[in-house]
């Protein structure tokens, strides 16, 4: 039998190289279109729930306050307590026993004649909450403060409701004196809300508006089973930053 010649042995190896690169190609081409898909779903996962939250937020911001949340039938009806301390300030990282859990009014820290929540910081979370004694001041300048309990921030439905109810007030009107707070398992040696209430509104009335008699103010509280706007949006028409011992301060 006749040996092949060279240059068909140099055809031979050539075509085998030809076939090794164009398999090399394929699957180079499969590896980076795997790792491609990969990283592909990797930003997926991350940006997706993202895209989601922003979603949620623009139909929330969309919605009128009083639907944001439940009917204002979640709530109990409002209580009034006689309130003290007003223009009681303490220096600043004084404790102050509060007798209600939230406060509505009682002894603050002095904050040189300003209000430490930023008018414009309308939401809070546990991880970068004032101080009580902080946000009493607050209630002294007109504001309404909603607080949730631990229940409620555990619930993203309920937190982003929250979140857009805190976005319907803006910094450029004292009408819009408002911020949502977290009462937390700390607060005041750990007393809570009554029982099956998880958000709870309040306010420093001095007693009406144009009133500036201390023995007539009083704390104003709302407990309710749930986030309500339409709650918070009653509230605050009842008990507008002008009924308060100090309304036009920041």
């Amino acid at each position: 039998m006749a040996k092949p010649a060279k240059t068909d042995r140099k055809a031979v190896i050539d075509q085998m190289r030809k076939q090794q690169k164009s398999a090399d190609r394929r699957r180079g081409a499969v590896i980076v279109t795997v790792c491609i898909l990969v990283a592909v779903g990797i930003v997926a996962a991350a940006v997706v729930p993202i895209l989601v939250d922003k979603w949620d937020d623009r139909e929330l911001d969309n919605t009128a306050l009083a639907d944001i949340g439940e009917p204002v039938s979640a709530c109990q009806d409002i209580e009034t307590k006689k309130a003290d301390g007003n223009q009681n300030h303490v220096p600043v990282d004084t404790p102050v026993d509060y007798t209600t859990a939230p406060p509505a009014f009682g002894p603050h820290w002095n904050q040189a004649g300003v209000a430490p929540a930023s008018f414009a910081r309308k939401f809070y979370t546990p991880d970068d909450r004032p101080a009580l004694e902080a946000l009493v001041h607050n209630l002294e300048h007109g504001y309404a403060i909603l607080w949730y309990d631990e229940t409620i921030a555990d619930d993203q439905a309920a937190m982003a409701d929250i979140e857009a109810i805190s976005r319907k007030f803006g910094d450029d009107n004292f009408r819009d004196k408002f911020v949502a707070a977290p009462w937390l398992s700390t607060d005041e040696n750990g007393k809570k809300f009554p029982d099956g209430q998880h958000i709870a509104i309040t306010h420093w009335s001095a007693g009406g508006n144009g009133v500036t008699d201390p023995a007539k103010q009083v704390g104003v509280f709302q407990y309710c089973s749930g986030v309500s706007g339409a709650a918070v949006e009653s509230f605050m028409k009842k008990y507008p930053y002008t009924d308060s011992p100090e309304p036009n301060a920041m």
